[in-house]
């Protein structure tokens, strides 16, 4: 018989784990740890006794096994469902008022506003959001803010591995009503985690999130510091974007810092971007389930190397629910955020083509892990089937069969975690 332990080694082995930390806080830190571990990745270790129960809990709530859109009664009757950007009231194109919040934020400053705003208006007491982390600064880090400073100081996108949910019940144990600003990923796994634990839609009130691309291979981003001619082991920070549209990659060291361009990272497109395999059969990069999803507006999905200098930056927000639209709208006519006109999902296929492709791939690839007796996270109000039914035939069977071939590569196979000895 299949152990525990071996069960919940299952989702990490087969790439799906995406190190939301989550399983942490259903089993407790005496019986799993998430933690480096030897492939880089924050991944969970079985450090105590585990039983099925709980793992039955843990891949209820991993967004490696499931992820659903945005709840059935979230939906209001008058809320637009498109295909692939999913329900929305109102988008448009806007940016964070005040100037040092857009500078210091990533493209548009807009997440970085709200979440300000949100407390700044009593409309929550504190935002649960990540910021650089303080002892791997290639990687993110959990963190209350009650502050709008506190807020500030987590502005720029995180592209290393980063454990949001890793401290939740302490978070819930605080009583205090909150916003969560996470990955899609991350959205729904605390969506999956309130059928477990009614506080959560009892104390957070609103639910932000940057439309995702996924995130960088934690030896990637090593070998690109490298490249720079410093070992990441000396690094005391590391900045990729923010600062500007988008802002340089910068890193740093008690010595000084180093900057390149942010495509010097990324790399010149979306074929070229090394990310885990959970990110690349991803069901949802944009947000489906969150109250407002926030992404850039670059046309065909990347900045050039010649934007102008004086590109402030802006932001496409996808309002999803009432509270998210009444949010928005808010923070507008009280001078948060500027709203520059609205726009269509037409206009965010066209900011984020790469979205809207693997949206329409996510099926077909999902049925090569069935073929391979993988596990296939189930999904709920996500259009997936539907999606699929709009390409061709052709079209479905290359995205199985290209799946097939990188499962039987092993390009989506990762080894037991193991926790990462000290040098």
């Amino acid at each position: 018989m299949t152990s525990p332990a071996d069960r919940l080694y299952a989702i990490v082995e087969q790439g799906l784990c995406i190190g939301c930390g989550l399983c942490q806080a259903v089993a407790g830190p005496d019986r799993v740890s998430v933690t480096k571990s030897s492939s880089g990745y924050l991944h969970p270790v079985v450090v105590g006794p585990l039983d099925h129960n709980t793992v039955d809990v843990i891949y209820d709530v991993c967004p490696g096994t499931r992820v659903d859109g945005l709840p059935e009664h979230l939906i209001a009757a008058d809320t637009k469902i498109d295909n692939v950007w999913g329900p929305w009231r109102r988008i448009v194109r806007a940016w964070a008022t005040d100037p040092e919040v857009r500078f210091e934020g990533s493209t548009g400053g807009v997440l970085t506003a709200l979440g300000q705003y949100l407390l700044s208006s009593g409309r929550v007491e504190m935002v649960l959001h990540v910021k650089a982390s303080t002892s791997e600064p290639t990687f993110g880090e959990p963190v209350l803010s009650f502050t709008e400073a506190d807020v500030l100081a987590g502005a720029g996108s995180r592209y290393g591995p980063t454990a949001p949910l890793l401290s939740i019940t302490e978070a819930l144990d605080r009583s205090l009503t909150m916003a969560f600003v996470g990955k899609p990923c991350d959205i729904a796994a605390l969506r999956n985690f309130a059928r477990h634990d009614e506080r959560v839609d009892q104390l957070v009130r609103y639910w932000l999130t940057p439309v995702c691309g996924g995130f960088g291979a934690p030896s990637v981003t090593d070998k690109f510091v490298r490249t720079l001619g410093i070992e990441p082991e000396a690094l005391t920070d590391f900045r990729y974007r923010g600062r500007g549209c988008p802002g340089p990659t910068v890193a740093t060291t008690a010595e000084g810092s180093k900057e390149r361009h942010y495509l010097d990272y990324w790399g010149e497109d979306s074929t070229s971007w090394s990310l885990p395999w959970r990110c690349r059969i991803c069901p949802d990069g944009i947000g489906d389930s969150a109250d407002l999803a926030v992404s850039d507006t670059w046309p065909g999905g990347s900045p050039t190397r010649q934007a102008s200098a004086d590109d402030l930056g802006t932001n496409a927000v996808v309002a999803r629910t009432v509270a998210g639209q009444v949010l928005l709208e808010a923070a507008a006519a009280d001078g948060a955020v500027t709203i520059e006109y609205d726009i269509t999902p037409d206009d965010m296929s066209i900011y984020q083509p790469h979205q809207m492709h693997k949206k329409y791939a996510v099926d077909a690839r999902f049925k090569a892990l069935g073929d391979a007796g993988r596990i296939v996270p189930r999904t709920d109000r996500l259009r997936l089937a539907e999606l699929a039914a709009e390409m061709p035939v052709s079209i479905n069977d290359y995205q199985r069969q290209g799946t097939a071939r990188r499962l039987a590569e092993g390009k989506a196979t990762e080894t037991r975690p193991e926790i990462q000895a000290p040098e």
